[in-house]
């Protein structure tokens, strides 16, 4: 099992998010070497300020990730904006908690050099999102939700 290192910020501003033990374990699992990561939350005004400089989008979006060096481990921040995740569980008839796990699945496997910018690459990734998530007990969540 790889070592992490992990530091959880702006954790108390939001209410309803899991308790940091339960974010640990989500990391965990999509680790696949050592890591020293940084979670924090934001709100939207945050987050659209660093998607806009780091990304060029001005909108607030769901989770960024800053990979700083991934050899010989990740040292890496992820940025989840929980205004966005919360809305777009609403929009997706999803609990929050499964849509935070798989964000903060996606965001780590970013941290390891996983990206989605081509099909082939956004198939790899995607299975290991599954992979994971099935692990703890969360359904696929590229499927759409029984109407």
């Amino acid at each position: 099992m790889p070592a992490l290192r992990l530091s959880v910020q702006g954790h108390a501003r939001f209410r309803g998010l899991p308790a940091r033990a339960t974010l640990a374990r989500w990391v965990g699992l999509a680790l696949e070497r050592d890591a020293d990561l940084t979670l924090r939350f934001v709100g939207a005004a945050e987050g659209r300020r660093l998607n806009r400089d780091y990304r060029g989008g001005d909108h607030a979006t769901n989770v960024l990730t800053f990979d700083y060096a991934r050899v010989p481990a990740i040292h890496a921040d992820i940025v989840l904006c929980v205004p966005v995740l919360k809305r777009e569980a609403r929009e997706q008839g999803k609990p929050l908690r499964a849509h935070l796990a798989h964000l903060v699945v996606h965001g780590v496997l970013h941290a390891h050099g996983y990206d989605h910018d081509r099909p082939a690459s956004a198939l790899k990734m995607e299975a290991a999102e599954v992979a994971i998530l099935a692990r703890l007990g969360l359904p696929d969540p590229y499927q759409l939700p029984a109407a």
